[in-house]
């Protein structure tokens, strides 16, 4: 088995390659990344030895038939993927997310490959305050980004109805882990604490996410790759809610540094206050989450101690 994993410099695709080579080490892996700011070479740099790795971008037709040779799966990461950016200068998003998954269903179609697995998001479906979304729910999208991502999805199923393109897609809650970009909440909060520096919370902190350990994540399209129904969209969270601020009081606690540090900035436009998803249908596939959120941060807090290598040059 030949994979195509696009946005795999990324912090989700660079943690899903080393788990497949970990769990399927008989997969050849093929990587395609741009290495925009957030998709760096230094996230793969330990396994480059045992993969394939093309720069390039999946908006270029011509670099992705470069990365297409005898293909059989692609698995595509590659996103902009910050809220607060697509805010600021959207383009990008709709260009990438929506144009860029375009190119590679095109190439799916011209190339003949066995499955295209979209990794998407959970806020596509909008903001919710009780229960949780299911995927048949309708999407309402409140961020250049999250609009992005859903329009991606669309293509998706459109691609699915109108030429049986064997597609799959994940929507996953709000991962954490090694190798993210410190400019997500986690990796901020520990960055700026370990500095005893202020630590910015929207709002008044009562946001809720589903806090999911990125291989946890792995694991999940790991086991949709396997056994998921092409057309279908499988929905991945831990089901582990937590509020902004107490997300910020368990870093804190973490490195034993004090809770006034937590400081309240004007909260973002169009702010979801809630994601949550029932994860039924996934969990009938086998899967479950092994990672609780307060052993996922003990891990991820020591991994940003431990590699300052990584993130010290970035911030």
């Amino acid at each position: 088995m030949r994979l195509l994993i696009t946005g795999g410099a990324g912090f989700i695709g660079s943690n899903f390659v080393r788990y497949m080579l970990k769990n399927h080490p008989n997969y050849e892996i093929v990587v395609l990344d741009k290495l925009t700011y957030a998709g760096r070479i230094e996230n793969l740099q330990e396994i480059l030895d045992i993969i394939e790795f093309i720069r390039g971008d999946i908006c270029n037709e011509e670099d992705v038939k470069k990365a297409m040779k005898d293909i059989d799966v692609i698995i595509n990461f590659a996103a902009e993927s910050h809220v607060d950016r697509s805010i600021d200068t959207p383009e990008p998003f709709i260009k990438t997310d929506v144009f860029g998954t375009f190119k590679l269903l095109e190439a799916c179609r011209k190339y003949g490959v066995e499955k295209y697995v979209q990794i998407s998001t959970d806020e596509v479906y909008g903001s919710i305050i009780k229960g949780s979304f299911k995927e048949t729910d309708p999407l309402d999208p409140s961020s250049p980004y999250s609009a992005s991502k859903a329009g991606a999805d669309l293509l998706c199923k459109a691609y699915y109805k109108t030429y049986g393109l064997p597609v799959l897609i994940t929507r996953s809650s709000n991962n954490y882990g090694p190798f993210q970009y410190p400019e997500k909440l986690i990796p901020v909060l520990i960055i700026k604490a370990l500095h005893n520096q202020f630590l910015p919370i929207y709002g008044d902190g009562t946001n809720v996410r589903d806090w999911l350990y990125v291989e946890d994540n792995c694991s999940a399209i790991d086991i949709v790759l396997q056994k998921g129904k092409s057309g279908e969209i499988y929905n991945v969270g831990a089901n582990d809610e937590w509020r902004n601020i107490d997300v910020a009081k368990l870093i804190l606690k973490e490195l034993n540094k004090p809770e006034s540090l937590i400081t309240f900035v004007e909260d973002r436009p169009g702010h979801d206050y809630r994601y949550s998803l029932d994860t039924a249908k996934i969990r009938d596939l086998g899967w479950r989450p092994r990672v609780k959120f307060e052993d996922g941060i003990r891990k991820t807090v020591r991994w940003y101690v431990e590699n300052r290598w990584w993130w010290e040059p970035i911030t």
